[in-house]
């Protein structure tokens, strides 16, 4: 028996948690590609690599050989990739084999079950129906937390996938079949003949190629399937198709990134790159819209021979014909008695050229390309002076373009071909609404210290004598803030010299003011102001914006167009928050600028967006404490918001690993607080997740319609129900602070740091080339200013994933001690009330990836070994106590209450090991080699390297 067996060992005949894969799909793929690669290890010559794969037959506790060589951990690398792909499709066939015995509602969390939730709850039809178009998905794509897989690597990745779903076709012949395997034996071939790691730091431009693939090629092919979905649900549960048989009728999707606009302790992110980014992301929204309309010319062959077209469509195909001159003309002749096909050509003749386009026909980019591709309700600041044009002969904005397509669809409903426009211009219609002319937004983050910096700069060139605004205190800062905005005038001319940070800042303002100018406001996103200590954090953005001409005019005064978004991060700055918020939405400019953003966005209410970070609370406090602590501030904000009539959008900054916020998506959703949604989610993808959640279509679908299905399950299930405090909230507060008290005595513990620094390879990760972005925010050497990524990262290479439960037992064993009927009543609740679910859950994840013996093989680095013992009999004593707690709790051993993510780390655990043990013993020579200057450190550093991808691998993850 194959791997499955270790998905299945052992487990009780009924179970909490039942398995999500199809164990025939996962033996039979795994058995296929596992034998392609011993093949193509055999050809190259590597007989004892290909043997020592054979560690995924049998039992689990059966170690590899010992061979510590570079090759070896590059097979391994491989073949971990190779079984996550196998899980992936295991999956997606277990998901339709239930579907095709039981129903699209049979799966939880998707469209299915979500709507027969609400009209088991007794919302109508029509109330759902009209909630949808109300429902706002969107995805930021970042790259921040470090992709560890080079892009070549990535590409032959998906290739395989690829050839893995083309093989299920059962009526392949035996000829056929072998010519798929031997597709997958040259693929394997060249993956194992590429290696994995970047041979060079990948720069932002490398980062940026790989997020526009997703941006370009995934999403929008996912978009017709999520609509699909939700139709084929709707209709299989009961509901009349005609409700939402309009594409106006159904949830949004947006997309949005932070490549090229991250520049949080990101020194290269410079307002040149912003600009190319801006520039890119329209040159693919352009380039995929011509490719869609092209594609339906190609297939709209209606003739004129055979139906009488509308007497007003042929008039308007003359008129624009006209319009366009000798270009309309040829639209014409191409296509002559088929004037549907010529609408559509002198629809394509109307796009606009891309950058790419106008450099190959002009010579030279011009520096405001000619066509607006904003919102046209939106005035730009301070445009120059221009006579009245002619109207435009290509498209001025995605809307006009929406309404040519409408101009079509109605022509082919006169004709009494609706199912024609329902199939081939409604998709396009759904793509130009998500994608516009922009692609995705981009935001612009910084860090509050950044701006602290640059404002002193620019005090200082104004001859204020006292600038030392980072030394101020807040009503002191607010006090010049106020100041300087009732002036309409800047601190200095545009051409004055001012401080490295003032000038990186204020340039990158710049950009956005001749993107708004050039282009409307419809490609830009959020003013993310990273680590908001205070509101004078936020209303420092406002005279940033001042000083650039950013600012518009109103009636009332001047306003941001803009949103100015405050990122809460640390638990301290959470429980601040809701006054901060207060302060902020109460400021007249504040007010100004949320309306000039309504009016922008066309939305019915006033939005204002909040950033609620994950990482840094976890790295501040634990698991408890930091979800808890987001669970307490949203519900604040919330608050804070509809006591000013403003709606919160909350946006999650949620990473790869529990804990930097990644858990199950749709338990997410339900642990929500009430108030925290409204139909409205904004969420980070960060890096390898992008890969995982959507690197094929089917899982990127999966994923998409448990965010829009649960975010319209949640929305609508509280607006038509009560939603009263749960009674343990308090006891939630009480585990929290006890969770908290037992993290921070260890890491504020007297040599924490030093074994932190040698019992994982943090050292080895602040030198590899899996990220353009620094480790640190400023250089200093503490816990405080590591990023939350290496931090996680490093607990995660060594295995002991300490941030994610590290408290957790402490905390359950004194409540059990101090409160046993509370305890009781926490283990009663524990499936029924979501946060808690979604809190211990995640708890219980981080204990079982976790590998106590791994951990007290890195340990053994720790050079000094009092503080060895000491550290490691601590960290063990409540790595047990928070197992024992949890098993407590969910009623029986984890493995068998949760045994998909248990079968995950089995299948895993003899391949993992020998990675640790070969990392480990690298780590000791490589750190030995740097202390005495050895040459043989850099050709060590590389093999580290290469380790530390094949565990990432192995486990799933970075940070």
């Amino acid at each position: 028996m194959l791997a499955p067996a270790l998905y299945t060992r052992n487990l009780p005949m009924t179970l909490v948690s039942p398995l999500t894969i199809d164990p025939a799909t996962f033996s039979d793929e795994l058995q296929f590609v596992l034998d392609c690669l011993r093949e193509v290890l055999q050809e190259a010559g590597e007989a004892d690599l290909a043997q020592a794969l054979a560690w995924f037959n049998g039992d689990p506790a059966h170690h590899l050989p010992e061979v510590t060589t570079e090759r070896l951990v590059q097979a391994l690398s491989i073949a971990f990739q190779l079984l996550s792909m196998v899980e992936q499709r295991a999956a997606v066939q277990y998901r339709r084999n239930v579907e095709t015995r039981q129903g699209l509602p049979a799966i939880p969390a998707l469209w299915g079950d979500a709507l027969n939730q609400l009209r088991a709850r007794g919302i109508s039809d029509a109330t759902i129906a009209a909630a949808l178009p109300e429902m706002r998905v969107e995805i930021v794509l970042t790259a921040h937390p470090t992709e560890a897989k080079r892009a070549t690597v990535l590409e032959h990745h998906r290739a395989l996938y690829l050839l893995l779903v083309k093989r299920e076709n059962p009526s392949w012949t035996p000829y056929e079949r072998t010519s798929i395997r031997n597709e997958m034996l040259g693929l394997l071939a060249m993956l194992w003949r590429t290696g994995d790691i970047f041979l060079e730091k990948p720069d932002v431009a490398s980062e940026r190629r790989n997020t526009m693939h997703y941006l370009r090629k995934v999403f929008p092919d996912v978009l017709a399937l999520l609509d699909d979905r939700l139709r084929q649900a709707w209709v299989a549960t009961g509901g009349e198709a005609a409700l939402i048989a309009d594409p106006a009728h159904l949830p949004r999707l947006h997309l949005g990134t932070w490549v090229g606009g991250d520049r949080d302790g990101h020194p290269l992110v410079t307002a040149e790159v912003t600009r190319t980014t801006l520039a890119e992301l329209r040159d693919h929204a352009l380039a995929l819209l011509r490719e869609q309309l092209d594609h339906l010319v190609r297939h709209l062959s209606l003739s004129d021979q055979l139906q009488t077209p509308p007497v007003a469509f042929l008039a308007q195909i003359a008129a624009v014909a006209n319009q366009l001159g000798a270009t309309g003309a040829a639209a014409l002749a191409r296509n002559p008695n088929e004037p549907w096909r010529q609408w559509l050509n002198l629809m394509i003749a109307r796009l606009p050229h891309t950058w790419s386009h106008r450099r190959q026909t002009h010579g030279s980019a011009p520096t405001s390309p000619p066509a607006r591709t904003g919102d046209p309700s939106w005035s730009p600041p301070a445009p120059p002076p221009a006579p009245p044009p002619a109207p435009p002969p290509v498209y001025a904005n995605a809307a006009e373009l929406c309404a040519d397509l409408h101009v079509l669809a109605d022509a082919l409903d006169a004709l009494g071909a609706q199912r024609i426009a329902e199939q081939v211009v409604q998709p396009i219609l759904r793509s130009v609404g998500t994608f516009g002319f922009h692609l995705a937004t981009l935001d612009i983050r910084q860090n509050s210290r950044f701006h602290d910096l640059a404002l002193e700069q620019l005090l200082a060139a104004a001859g204020f004598t006292d600038h030392a605004f980072s030394a101020w205190g807040v009503p002191q800062r607010l006090a010049l803030l106020e100041a300087e905005l009732a002036s309409p005038r800047p601190f200095i001319h545009a051409d004055r010299q001012v401080g490295a940070e003032a000038e990186a800042g204020l340039s990158s303002y710049r950009v956005l003011v001749d993107e708004l100018r050039a282009h409307g406001p419809a490609g830009l996103g959020a003013l993310i102001v990273s680590m908001t200590r205070n509101v004078a954090d936020l209303l420092v953005v406002y005279l940033f914006a001042r000083e650039v001409g950013l600012l518009v005019d109103t009636s009332e005064g001047s306003a941001c167009p803009l949103p100015v978004v405050p990122l809460f991060e640390t638990i301290d700055d959470l429980e601040q928050s809701p006054a901060i918020l207060a302060t902020f939405l109460d400021h007249p400019l504040t007010r100004r600028s949320l309306e000039a953003q309504r009016q922008i966005s066309g939305e019915r209410d006033l939005v204002q967006q909040v950033m609620v970070g994950y990482s840094d609370s976890n790295k501040d406090g634990g698991l408890v404490a930091s979800l808890w602590a987001l669970y307490r501030a949203q519900a604040a904000l919330a608050e804070v918001g509809r006591e000013r009539g403003i709606r919160i959008r909350f946006f999650h900054g949620r990473g790869g690993t529990i804990s930097r916020g990644a858990g199950p998506t749709h338990r997410f959703i339900k642990a929500l607080p009430t108030g925290a949604l409204s139909g409205d989610l904004r969420v980070t993808e960060q890096g390898e997740t992008v890969a995982q959640k959507y690197a094929n279509r089917v899982t990127a679908g999966y994923n998409l319609e448990l965010l829009l299905a649960g975010v319209t399950r949640a929305t609508l299930l509280e607006r038509h129900g009560s939603s009263p405090a749960h009674p343990l909230e308090p006891t939630m507060d009480w585990l929290a602070a006890r969770s908290r008290a037992a993290y921070t005595e260890l890491i504020n513990a007297e040599g924490f740091l030093t074994f932190f620094r040698q019992a994982t390879p943090v050292d080895a990760l602040e030198e590899s080339r899996i990220g353009s972005r620094p480790t640190r925010r400023t250089g200093q050497a503490t816990i405080a200013d590591l990023r939350a990524i290496p931090w996680v990262f490093s607990w995660s290479q060594a295995r002991f994933y300490l941030p994610s439960w590290y408290g957790v037992g402490s905390a359950l064993e004194q409540l059990q001690q101090n409160d046993p009927a509370a305890f009781s009543t926490l283990s009663r609740h524990l499936i029924g009330w979501a946060p808690l679910h979604y809190i211990l859950s995640n708890a219980a994840t981080s204990v079982a990836i976790a590998d106590a013996e791994v951990m007290g093989w890195y340990a053994d680095l720790v050079e000094d070994p009092a503080l060895r013992a000491a550290m490691l009999t601590k960290i063990s004593a409540e790595y047990e106590r928070t197992y024992a707690m949890l098993e407590l709790i969910y009623g029986g051993p984890l493995a068998e209450r949760r045994p998909n993510v248990h079968g995950m780390v089995q299948v895993r655990t003899a391949g993992l090991r020998v990675l640790h043990q070969h990392q480990v013993a690298l780590l000791r020579r490589w750190r030995a080699s740097k202390a005495t200057g050895d040459a043989t450190a850099e050709a060590l550093q590389s093999q580290l390297l290469l380790t530390i991808n094949a565990i990432a691998g192995g486990l799933g993850s970075t940070g």
